[in-house]
């Protein structure tokens, strides 16, 4: 599936084994309605869309951190960007139904993925989107107990029954009406993804075609079996945090940040805001001086360019960080920069999960 590029600068790839050739960089939108105004969020969007970004990324959740009072804002100044502009078949649009837990409680009775929660889901984010049809459904988080947003160590069994097989159903009856084209997964483990490819193709029902899980210079996991299932299975990795919530902009090590800054805002996002990753991030900061690069566009560039990343989700809070997140995709990492980057990581490994 084709669409069109509004930029030469800008690089495109299959999606997974969809057809869609989307653009390397996404847009991530989560900051709009918390961080972000709507004017301001339209201003990224039409920036994004002139500098060639035709996938677009969002959530029911968002903005963040999740609150009631701002439950549905993102999609919502989206819908009103799409329906302003006219041109939602020049872009790919991605949303996620979330999960249960108490950050998202506020959002749904009985949230999860039994039978039926995925149709109110979509159907809710549609009428906020502004939109007849969702080219991505991802659900945002798994049902069950398992490592995600920054859990370590092993995980016990819980009371959790699979009933991946209700999902996939629910999804191929939204894909039949045509609310939704593809679905994909998110926060997901290697064994979650084997498993719905696995029932999908047992039950002739649709596979998941991406996955969206953190993936950054500190937070390197993703690699051990995840990144291996996305090349065998032909599964569009769709990393997201790729500067770890601007750590590896660097702005905090040169004092350039403000209280308005995530993670100045947002304390409580504890993996990059621990000791442990403040060393490697100084480590990788020596790494960009020596070549001459900005800390953020060499994070970005390195993530971008992984053989299982199809394309990576960027966010910013102004057009000046917008721009130089893009400006990135002119970035190619040389071997030797790619050594001196694995030379940090063998020091400093995973440092942030």
């Amino acid at each position: 599936m084709e669409i069109k590029n509004f930029n030469g600068d800008m690089r495109y790839n299959a999606f997974g084994g969809t057809g869609w050739q989307v653009s390397k960089i996404a847009l991530g939108t989560m900051t709009f309605g918390q961080q972000n105004t709507e004017q301001e969020g339209h201003r990224q969007l039409d920036y994004a869309m002139e500098r060639g970004i035709n996938l677009i990324d969002t959530a029911e959740m968002y903005s963040v951190p999740p609150r009631a009072e701002t439950q549905g804002s993102t999609e919502r100044i989206i819908g009103t960007w799409i329906r302003a502009r006219k041109r939602r078949e020049d872009f790919y649009l991605a949303t996620k139904i979330a999960g249960p837990g108490s950050m998202a409680e506020h959002i749904r009775p009985n949230m999860g993925f039994a039978e039926g929660q995925l149709r109110t889901a979509v159907e809710r984010s549609l009428k906020r989107l502004q939109t007849d049809y969702i080219d991505l459904y991802q659900l945002h988080w798994p049902e069950r107990k398992a490592n995600y947003f920054g859990v370590r160590g092993v995980q016990e069994l819980d009371d959790w029954q699979d009933n991946f097989l209700t999902v996939l159903r629910d999804v191929q009856q939204l894909q039949r009406e045509g609310l939704i084209r593809e679905w994909g997964v998110s926060n997901e483990t290697a064994w979650g993804l084997m498993r719905v490819l696995h029932l999908a193709e047992l039950h002739d029902l649709p596979r998941p075609v991406s996955i969206q899980n953190p993936y950054s210079l500190l937070s390197r996991g993703f690699e051990v079996g995840l990144a291996e299932v996305c090349l065998r299975e032909n599964v569009a990795g769709f990393p997201y945090s790729p500067l770890a919530m601007g750590r590896l902009s660097g702005k905090y090590l040169r004092g350039t940040d403000n209280p308005s800054s995530r993670l100045n805002q947002f304390t409580h996002y504890t993996r990059y805001n621990g000791d442990n990753a403040l060393a490697p991030t100084r480590a990788y900061a020596e790494v960009a001086e020596k070549y001459g690069l900005t800390m953020s566009q060499m994070a970005l560039a390195f993530v971008t360019d992984r053989s299982f990343t199809q394309s990576n989700i960027i966010g910013a809070t102004d057009l000046e960080q917008l721009q130089e997140n893009i400006d990135s995709i002119h970035l190619r990492l040389t071997e030797e920069m790619i050594h001196d980057l694995e030379a940090v990581q063998n020091r400093f490994p995973n440092p942030a999960v």
